[in-house]
């Protein structure tokens, strides 16, 4: 690397609190991480980059308070404080050897982060930035007491799920928000992180996380993905034809919160949102769940696992309490439920012809060839 780069990075040392050097530096050093073959190392091992980092991450972090009473920052304050935070992130997938130092900006990020005034729309910068800036930093649930604090950073005491949940709330508003085209681009990291800290959850936190984001036993008053939850929200989104990536991730948290069981996970989400994300992963679907509304005989431990939530017996398919279940006709389905369940057979026809365990035509395509389709405008 230019020996320029170094001797104007002195300048942004940890010791100077200048936001115009800031921002003009991070901006820099993060345009240089892309279609370059320069090399960081120097930066890191004899200028303090990621101390400088770190140093400037604290200092905006002192500008929000516990009390939540933040004043609205100065638009430079703002705009260092992504390109830092950027930068911070590139850093990190780029020179993972370094992420030890990096990651000791992770307690002033998620102070930032849930002390912040939250904007409307909800995710935009420098929400995402900081969402982004923590997906590479490491969570530990043993994490050694930190040198000015007796805490680990991510679950604090006394408030051990105040992350958590400031995590879960921007999901919940974004996702009434913003359409599943846009959120596939604006959610998709926050969800991925949110699996994160769920791997890495100290045993008692993790129920915490499991009662927030998997159905209650409240939505089962109607098919699962109905009602306007969280939960719900999600269970549509795992079955997203837009929204691939997020389909994914999030039908990937749904099965980790189920403990990465097949059973679990189809008892939690019922057997229609479950099914594909099974198969497209080569995981076994228990028989019970699709012989659960039959007579025949069965494994009555795993039948009554996947019938029974909460002491009621469910439809395995559609997580329903079955004493609800309406026993008359139901209304026909408006065009937009229709286009909803033409969209979900379709993603689960694409992922059944994904495991190519068997040959099957979508009857989408099929329809679209014969000329079945029509544009409406």
């Amino acid at each position: 690397m230019s020996s320029e780069c170094p001797t104007a990075w002195e300048r942004d040392s940890p010791d100077n609190d200048n936001r115009e050097d800031e921002l003009l530096y991070s901006r820099i050093l993060f345009l240089m991480t892309y279609n370059t073959t320069l090399d960081f190392s120097e930066l890191f091992d004899d200028y303090q980059l990621a101390e400088s980092i770190c140093s400037n991450i604290a200092r905006h972090s002192k500008h929000y308070s516990k009390s939540g009473r933040n004043d609205p920052q100065p638009a430079l304050d703002t705009q260092a404080l992504s390109e830092t935070l950027k930068l911070l992130f590139n850093l990190s997938q780029y020179y993972p050897q370094h992420l030890s130092n990096l990651a000791k900006s992770a307690p002033q990020i998620l102070k930032i982060l849930c002390r912040i005034n939250l904007s409307t729309p909800i995710l935009q910068p420098p929400v995402t930035y900081l969402v982004n800036a923590l997906l590479n930093l490491s969570v530990d649930r043993d994490d050694k007491p930190h040198k000015d604090s007796d805490i680990n950073p991510w679950f604090p005491k006394p408030d051990q799920y105040c992350n958590i949940d400031r995590f879960i709330s921007i999901l919940d508003n974004a996702v009434r928000t913003y359409t599943e085209e846009q959120l596939e681009t604006l959610a998709t990291p926050l969800v991925t992180l949110l699996r994160k800290v769920f791997e890495f959850a100290p045993s008692h936190v993790r129920p915490h996380m499991q009662t927030a984001l998997l159905p209650a036993s409240s939505d089962r008053s109607q098919p699962l993905g109905q009602s306007n939850t969280l939960s719900s929200h999600l269970l549509r989104l795992s079955a997203s034809a837009v929204a691939p990536s997020l389909r994914e991730s999030v039908s990937s948290l749904l099965f980790e919160l189920s403990d990465k069981d097949a059973t679990s996970f189809v008892r939690n989400v019922g057997y229609g949102f479950a099914s594909g994300f099974l198969m497209t992963h080569d995981l076994p679907v228990p028989m019970s769940a699709t012989e659960g509304w039959s007579t025949g005989e069965t494994d009555m431990t795993l039948r009554e696992k996947l019938t029974n939530v909460d002491g009621n017996e469910v439809n395995p398919v559609t997580g329903q309490i079955r004493e609800l279940e309406s026993e008359t006709p139901e209304e026909e389905m408006t065009e937009d439920e229709k286009e909803r369940e033409a969209e979900r057979l379709f993603v689960l026809f694409e992922r059944l012809k994904a495991t190519g365990v068997v040959n099957v035509r979508n009857p989408v395509e099929d329809a679209v060839r014969e000329g079945r389709f029509e544009e409406v405008e």
